[in-house]
C-alpha cells in the first residue's frame, strides 16, 4: 500500500500561459477565473486534490509582471516569490508555442534546493508534433528541472502525468485540509472573483485592468446567499462602460456571476451588483489589503 503523500505546489509562470486553467482541470471546480486576457489572475488561490494515496495542495499564482510597478502589481510579484518560498514543489508553466524573455524573467526565480517541474501547455494547439522535440530539448537547458510534461490544461491531457511527477516530491505527511475540502478561499472571495471573470470577458482590453470587485454583504441564509457586490473603476468614464446602454452589461455581469455562484455554491443566489468610482484605486494600499492583496 502506498504511503500518504501531502504537500503544496506552486504553480508559476508569466501571464496567459494557461495558470488558472491547469488548476482548474486539476481540482475539477473553477476556483480560479480565467479569461485570454493577461493578468486575470491576481491572487495566491490554493486548490485542494485529494487522492487516496496523497493530497496536493496547489498554490495558484499571478503571472509575474515585468512592466508596470503600482501597488497591485507589486502585491501580485510578492505572491509570486512568497509561493516560491514556501513550497514543497514548484510546477512552472510554459505556452509550448511561445517562449521569450518573460520566461527568462521567471526562470531566475526559481528555486534552486526545491524540485521545479516543467509543464509545456498548450500542446494541442501544435499540429506538428515533431516540432515538440526541440522545443523540449531547449527548455531542459534553461533549468535543472526534476521532470518535463508536455500538457494540454485546457484538454486535460497527460495531467495524471504531471500529477504522477509531481507526488513522487511531495514530502510523507498527514493531510494538510480536510479530505472534502477544495480550496482555502471563502465563499465571498470566490462571489467577487467570479464578477471580476466577467468583467474581464464582456468588456474591452483596457478597462478590466482599471476595475476591482468588492463585495460588501454576504449573508448566507439556510441554502440562499444574499450577495451586494461593487465593481471599483478607477474614472468616471469607466462607470458607464461597465452599466452599458441601459443597463445591459452590468445586468449580464451580474446574471453569469450569479449563475457560477449557484453551480458552485449548490444553492440559491440574490446578487446586487453596483458600479461606484474610486480614482487611483490600484495604488492604495489601505484599499488593496481590504481586498486581500498581501
Amino acid at each position: 500500500m502506498n504511503k500518504l503523500k501531502s504537500g503544496t505546489i506552486a504553480i508559476v509562470g508569466r501571464p496567459n500561459v494557461g495558470k488558472s486553467t491547469l488548476l482548474n482541470r486539476l481540482i475539477g471546480e473553477k476556483i480560479s477565473i480565467v479569461s485570454r486576457k493577461a493578468q486575470t489572475t491576481r491572487h495566491r488561490i490554493m486548490g485542494i486534490l485529494t487522492r487516496p494515496d496523497a493530497q496536493y495542495v496547489f498554490v495558484d499564482t499571478p503571472g509575474f509582471q515585468t512592466k508596470h510597478t503600482n501597488a497591485l502589481n507589486r502585491a501580485m510579484n510578492r505572491g509570486v516569490t512568497q509561493a516560491l518560498a514556501d513550497v514543497d514543489v514548484v510546477i512552472f508553466v510554459l505556452d509550448a508555442d511561445h517562449f521569450d524573455e518573460r520566461d527568462k524573467a521567471v526562470i531566475k526565480l526559481l528555486p534552486t534546493e526545491r524540485p521545479v517541474i516543467l509543464a509545456v501547455n498548450k500542446i494541442d494547439q501544435i499540429k506538428d508534433k515533431v516540432r515538440l522535440l526541440p522545443v523540449l530539448s531547449k527548455l531542459a537547458e534553461q533549468h535543472a528541472f526534476a521532470a518535463i510534461v508536455p500538457i494540454s490544461a485546457a484538454k486535460g491531457s497527460q495531467l495524471e502525468d504531471l500529477l504522477a511527477e509531481t507526488r513522487k516530491h511531495l514530502p510523507n505527511d498527514e493531510l494538510l485540509f480536510g479530505a472534502d475540502e477544495i480550496t482555502d478561499k471563502s465563499e465571498k472571495f470566490i462571489a467577487a472573483e467570479y464578477i471580476r471573470e466577467k468583467l474581464f470577458r464582456l468588456i474591452g482590453d483596457e478597462l478590466p485592468y482599471a476595475a476591482t470587485v468588492e463585495v460588501e454583504k454576504f449573508e448566507i441564509d439556510g441554502a440562499l446567499r444574499r450577495i451586494s457586490a461593487a465593481i471599483v473603476v478607477d474614472r468616471q468614464a469607466h462607470k458607464g462602460i461597465v452599466i452599458g446602454k441601459g443597463g445591459d452589461t452590468l445586468k449580464r455581469i451580474a446574471s453569469e456571476a450569479r449563475q457560477d455562484m449557484e453551480r458552485l455554491f449548490d444553492g440559491r443566489v440574490f446578487l446586487e451588483v453596483f458600479v461606484k468610482v474610486k480614482s487611483g484605486w490600484n495604488d492604495d494600499e489601505r484599499l488593496l489589503k481590504s481586498l486581500g492583496y498581501e
